[in-house]
């Protein structure tokens, strides 16, 4: 609802002053009633008002007095001319600034401004540094002012899950910039480097990047896991290799780790177990005793569920029972739902789907060999044991397709990756085959029954760096993203790690992941369209800036302290970079920077990290900084957003800056896009251009979506997590779409289907959590 903001100071002067109402008393935080003082409400709204031009802080002040009540404490009111504001954020997004001024004034009240307030709760080699820096951290948090930067949601998401909490009261100890603080001095703690600790924290105050969920939790605090994403595999077809697995999940879960894992290694349903001469139940009761491990040990002591994707590839024997285990009806002894499921997929499915072929199933107890394959290998020795009879059933490939499009309409999964492609175009190609992705399917790495693969990630904000003349400021960008792989490097080296084989393989290898959010925002204030080709270009081109300054960083740190264990043998020691490993390979025509130098400097010098991008889901970080989420375009120009407190109209602030620029904001134009679903598509005095820049997802060709992918595909080492999006799905739509990605090369083919809710989005906004259930990716 849009408010009137024609109603002024005379409004609120109506209001009743009588007697009665002038000895209405409030309660101060230290206990004390007093009379309330109107003058001081305008006043302390107003003082929050400061570069905010389009907000009126007498409609605030109207609303709180208008809920005054006797004894009502003065924190209270803060809460309440907060959600306010929040609720007038369809006036203008600036209230939602406002919002969260309020919210945060409010917090400061009820905080200590000095560093050493936390100390107690921090690591000694943390505490130590910021204790004989103590002076100048204080100095440059000044007064916290920067906490009056983020909006009403992005505060909230802080509030409400990062700031340290005192674990009897749960009570905040920490304002946002304190903790920003703490984050920097963990990272640069063992070095002492407190220049370096200042350079990380300007750059993350002043929203340039952040890093992932479970760096800004445990970051400095006395259990620093640091990491994001953990990959595994089941360590053996037997009781104690799955359930020495499920241990693993469980401990990787309490340090508040995302998983993803590989089963493609247990024996079918049906198959006999020469130890007892019995035969095997299958894949889908040990899933609901992972699934129960999930939801029993969740994620950093309460804050989150657990999180595991489980990953298999479609010729396992259990291929279709593993396709019903989230559906909402069945069998609930054959469901396993708070799981998440993904196909690990071979080129010669694809190929059998399309030409209408045959496809065998087979149980990984006859045919151990196939889930270490991949490409010509594969293909041969499948087909191979499909001569020998060997398989378990055999059915036309395309039923089982239609069987995975039916689960993906049904419940947005299974994630379709794809792995030839995953494997043949990795720099750790060489350490062996690569048999799932994460949680979140954007980190692919080496795993095995000896190491654990881990991932830390951090994402960049792309709006930062747009320049005020319409052009986008590279320079910077290649600056933050050599600040940012210096910092990912040196996590790997003060994480606390939950497990030996996690240990090990990150040590090992060290691979990072750096990853993106608010490209969509980054083009609507450039007023450029998603689809266009001014789009395609600019995502290209910021992610061959982003892998070659990652590459460029990871070299001099290889120079200063010796290339990754495992660095002889990859492509990159052989001067093969990822772009280099795509059939429709950029040519040096194409590219930007003097990648014939650094692959010479890389071949001579190593690199320290084995892998370096992977744009990851950003939900929750993005919320903070007030991002778009990762590379995505937006859903809608205006919904409600659902919290605790309320539900709260959150609009598009690009849109409402330019419409207010041709002065066409009004409430006439925001119940129009109401009507519309949050489209703008029908506005008739929008020049064809701005209907452009303001498409909503639904609204935007999934193949533009792909092929933008793929473009920046050629600089992710790692991959993408790429959702796709369609209104109302159908099997040849779903097909083609599917088949459009995999020719394209993509490792990540999808990693959820998004599908037009049931009930209008307008009314009604799912949690974060609840749609993609990984928070360690930041989403």
């Amino acid at each position: 609802m849009l408010y009137n903001q024609n109603e002024s100071v005379e409004s609120l002067v109506a209001l009743d002053y009588s007697p009665e109402n002038m000895t209405m008393m409030v309660t101060k935080r230290n206990g004390k009633l007093v009379a309330v003082s109107f003058d001081k409400i305008i006043a302390r709204i107003s003082k929050l008002c400061f570069k905010l031009e389009n907000v009126d802080p007498i409609i605030i002040s109207q609303k709180v007095v208008a809920g005054l009540y006797h004894g009502v404490k003065t924190s209270k009111l803060d809460e309440l001319a907060a959600e306010t504001a929040a609720y007038m954020s369809t006036v203008h997004p600036e209230y939602s600034r406002l919002a969260a001024r309020i919210a945060v004034s409010n917090m400061h009240k009820m905080t200590n401004s000095c560093i050493s307030s936390i100390f107690e709760f921090l690591n000694v080699q943390t505490r130590e540094f910021m204790e004989e820096f103590k002076d100048v951290i204080n100095e440059e948090l000044g007064d916290y002012k920067k906490d009056f930067n983020y909006d009403y949601f992005g505060y909230r998401t802080l509030s409400k899950s990062y700031l340290l909490r005192d674990k009897v009261t749960d009570a905040i100890l920490e304002r946002p910039q304190c903790m920003l603080m703490r984050i920097s001095c963990a990272i640069h703690a063992k070095q002492k480097n407190i220049d370096l600790c200042l350079e990380t924290y300007n750059y993350m105050s002043n929203g340039y990047f952040t890093h992932a969920t479970p760096t800004m939790f445990n970051a400095g605090t006395k259990s620093q896991q640091l990491a994001s994403c953990f990959l595994n595999v089941m360590k053996d077809d037997s009781i104690d290799g799955i359930f020495s697995t499920i241990r693993d999940f469980a401990l990787i879960s309490k340090s508040s780790g995302g998983i993803g894992s590989s089963i493609s290694n247990i024996r079918c349903k049906g198959s006999k177990i020469n130890s007892s001469n019995g035969t095997s139940s299958g894949i889908v009761p040990m899933c609901r005793v992972i699934n129960n491990t999930a939801t029993y040990v969740d994620q950093g002591g309460g804050k989150r569920k657990g999180a595991i994707a489980l990953y298999l590839e479609p010729w396992h024997g259990d291929i279709e029972d593993f396709l019903e285990l989230r559906k909402n009806h069945g069998n609930e002894e054959m469901r396993a739902r708070d799981l998440f499921y993904a196909l690990w997929i071979p080129d010669l499915f694809m190929k059998r789907v399309e030409n209408n072929e045959e496809w065998s199933l087979f149980c990984p107890s006859k045919c151990p060999d196939l889930p270490n394959l991949v490409g010509k290998e594969f293909d041969e020795k499948y087909e191979l044991y499909e001569s020998q009879g060997i398989y378990v059933k055999k059915i036309p490939a395309q039923k089982l397709w239609f069987q995975i499009l039916d689960s993906q309409m049904e419940t947005g999964t299974p994630y379709m990756l794809y792995k030839d492609a995953a494997n043949l175009k990795s720099n750790q190609k060489n350490l062996g085959t690569i048999k799932c992705s994460n949680l979140c399917t954007e980190i692919i790495e080496y795993s095995d029954s000896n190491e654990t693969a881990v991932c830390n990630l951090a994402s960049i904000a792309l709006p930062k760096f747009a320049n005020e003349d319409g052009s986008f400021n590279f320079k910077e960008l290649g600056k933050v993203v050599q600040i940012v792989t210096r910092n990912l490097n040196i996590i790997i080296d003060e994480n606390l790690y939950p497990l030996e084989s996690t240990y090990v393989s990150n040590n090992r290898h060290r691979p990072i992941g750096l990853g993106v959010q608010g490209l969509a925002d980054l083009f609507m204030m450039m007023h450029i369209p998603f689809e266009s080709d001014s789009a395609k270009k600019l995502n290209s081109e910021i992610f061959e800036c982003i892998y070659y300054n990652a590459l460029i960083m990871s070299c001099k740190l290889s120079k200063l302290h010796g290339p990754y264990e495992t660095f002889k043998g990859s492509p990159a020691s052989m001067g093969i970079l990822q772009f280099d490993m795509w059939e429709d390979s950029s040519t040096s025509e194409d590219l930007n920077y003097d990648w014939t130098t650094l692959k010479s400097n890389i071949q001579e010098s190593g690199l320290r990290n084995s892998l370096l991008v992977a744009p990851m889901p950003t939900a929750s970080t993005a919320q903070i900084l007030g991002n778009s989420e990762c590379f995505e375009p937006i859903t809608s120009n205006l919904y409600v957003r659902r919290v605790l407190s309320g539900e709260f109209p959150v609009v598009n602030k690009y849109l409402v800056n330019y419409l207010k620029k041709i002065d066409k904001w009004n409430v006439d134009t925001c119940q129009k896009i109401i009507e519309n679903k949050g489209s703008v598509q029908d506005l008739e005095f929008l020049d064809d251009n701005a209907k452009e820049v303001f498409k909503t997802v639904w609204e935007i060709k999934m193949k533009n979506v792909i092929d933008m992918a793929a473009d920046r595909g050629k600089f992710i080492d790692q991959s993408q997590s790429m959702n796709l999006f369609m209104d109302y799905p159908t099997h040849k739509r779903l097909s083609s779409m599917h088949f459009y990605a995999w020719k394209r090369g993509l490792k990540t083919g999808m990693y959820y289907l998004r599908t037009k809710p049931a009930t209008d989005a307008l009314q009604v906004t799912v949690s974060p959590s609840s749609i993609s259930g990984c928070e360690s990716c930041s989403a």
